[in-house]
């Protein structure tokens, strides 16, 4: 039922899709760079026009704004850089959010019995985003070979990154130990 759900057998022969399956059709559309080039220049000049279009400066002149943000979409293209790195980090960004999406399914099991508790389970899995967030960026980085397109981006970073993450939890818990108000003894 499946197979027959994935077949377009009724699509009329535009473009030659007749009898294209669905997987067919996207193949089509990664041959024409409609992935490498049109999606990647689509989002640099959505984000780069919503930030503009903040600015002062281009709040009265829109058209200034779309000129500057389809340069930057445009120039964003040129060697290929962002849309392999684009393709590098939305796919980890699905692997993180599927996992992600099975930890809240597992916990939606026993939230309703600790009902107290949700407010926990909110900072818990606010710290598994970040986690994944954080394994995502190191994954992504890594296969792109790092800030500098050279090799090795966790073998020269990753001590530097783990010294920081113990100090900045060293810090937090000092911190909230040193907030807390000490007992009176009676």
């Amino acid at each position: 039922m499946l197979g027959l759900f994935m077949q377009w057998r009724r699509w009329g022969n535009i473009g030659g899709l007749s009898g294209t399956s669905f997987t067919d059709l996207l193949n089509q559309l990664e041959n024409f760079g409609f992935f490498a080039y049109v999606l990647p220049f689509l989002l640099v000049f959505a984000v780069v026009y919503a930030v503009l279009c903040q600015l002062k400066i281009f709040k009265e002149n829109k058209g200034a704004a779309v000129i500057v943000a389809l340069a930057i979409g445009f120039l964003s293209l040129v060697g290929g850089y962002v849309p392999t790195f684009f393709q590098m980090v939305f796919a980890n960004f699905g692997i993180g959010l599927s996992v992600l999406l099975i930890a809240l399914i597992l916990a939606g099991v026993f939230i309703s019995e600790l009902e107290g508790k949700k407010d926990t389970f909110k900072w818990i899995f606010f710290g598994l985003g970040a986690f994944i967030f954080v394994i995502v960026t190191f994954v992504s980085f890594n296969e792109y070979n790092g800030f500098a397109y050279g090799g090795g981006w966790w073998q020269q970073w990753g001590g530097l990154i783990v010294f920081l993450i113990v100090l900045a939890g060293v810090v937090v818990a000092v911190t909230v130990a040193g907030k807390r108000e000490p007992k009176t003894g009676s």
